[in-house]
């Protein structure tokens, strides 16, 4: 089995920063990318950013480029998402996903095999 945990969500005012985690009860050979995902109310679940577990490439949604960063740390087995200049419209529900299958798409849902609770993220003005 696998099980993906999210931690690190909050409420901070707009402007602010907070960093998620993910840790993955996976050995590092099942994952091939790392992906971060978020939902607000009544919307639909939306590509925030993944990276590479071996090469450790990354990819963004156009709404985060130059706000958040997303990283890992192999030996923890964990994914970071570090989030900066936190506006209103961030306020969601954040996930992690893990993409097993070795393909160039990661920007959406459907290639990604694994996902976590989620954690709250809510940003105030």
């Amino acid at each position: 089995q696998v099980q993906l945990v999210e931690s690190g969500g909050g409420l901070v005012q707009a402007g602010g920063s907070l960093r998620l985690s993910c840790t993955v009860s996976e050995r590092t050979f099942s994952i091939y990318a790392m992906g971060w995902f978020r939902q607000a109310p009544g919307k639909e679940r939306d590509f925030v950013a993944a990276i590479t577990w071996k090469g450790g490439s990354t990819t963004y949604a156009d709404s985060v480029k130059g706000r958040f960063t997303i990283s890992k740390d192999n030996a923890k087995n964990t994914v970071y998402l570090q989030m900066n200049n936190l506006k209103p419209e961030d306020t969601a529900v954040y996930y992690c996903a893990r993409k097993r299958g070795g393909s160039s798409t990661y920007n959406s849902g459907y290639e990604y095999d694994d996902w976590g609770q989620g954690t709250q993220v809510t940003v105030s003005s």
